[in-house]
């Protein structure tokens, strides 16, 4: 499991320090060489490796990564070009087709986000294959609350974006009163027509990003 580097290692260093880091880490070492973990090893970090902490603009919080083989790469909600889209990111792109009028692509990489200041993170990093939420529990949520914290201290206007219950449980540590704050249901089939259709996240995202002079996110997925 390849490090963090960059401004996001000078803002988590701390915590590969702690002992719950040094346990996590012996943990999913060892899970990788017993078991088929997703994403793949290189893959885990790469919502800090796509979106430096100076460049963050929107947060996306997700729960696990994908479970099923060749989904996960690191991205939460995001898929490798090549692989059926999920229904969770159908109802992503429905929304966005509603809310922007963007045409619904044929693949579901979002890599596109991240490269534009979008953090696309997962609450937990790994999963183990066909085992939802096997790795919650682990270590990785007072890992990824450090992260959301250090987002919270930045003195610049972020979105949070919090679908579903677990992202919402996160939304008491962002006390900074420059961050917008958007929570709906969850996009997955079971939950999204409880209001997650409809939300706007999009719009009103690129809205408060304009009205505070930072370039709005082009959400249209090529």
């Amino acid at each position: 499991m390849p490090g963090i580097n960059g401004d996001w290692y000078e803002a988590l260093k701390e915590e590969f320090k702690k002992p719950y880091y040094k346990e996590l880490f012996q943990k999913v070492n060892e899970e990788y060489r017993t078991n088929l973990i997703f994403p793949p090893a290189n893959d885990v970090f790469n919502a800090f490796h796509l979106t430096p902490l100076k460049d963050v603009k929107v947060v996306i919080l997700g729960q696990d990564p994908y479970h099923n083989n060749g989904q996960a790469h690191g991205l939460c909600f995001s898929v490798k070009k090549g692989v059926e889209v999920p229904p969770s990111l159908v109802n992503i792109y429905k929304e966005l087709h509603d809310d922007l009028g963007c045409t619904i692509p044929n693949h579901g990489c979002l890599t596109k986000w991240a490269e534009q200041g979008v953090l696309m993170l997962n609450t937990v990093l790994t999963v183990r294959a066909h085992q939802a939420n096997s790795h919650r529990g682990i270590g990785w949520e007072e890992f990824t609350d450090a992260a959301i914290m250090a987002l919270n201290t930045q003195d610049r206007p972020i979105v949070f974006i919090l679908w579903g219950g677990p992202a919402q449980r996160k939304k008491k540590m962002l006390t900074n009163p420059k961050h917008l704050i958007l929570e709906a249901p969850h996009p997955s089939p079971l939950s999204a027509y409880r209001g997650f259709f409809g939300s706007r996240p999009f719009s009103q995202t690129n809205a408060f990003l304009t009205a505070n002079g930072v370039e709005p996110v082009d959400w249209q997925i090529d």
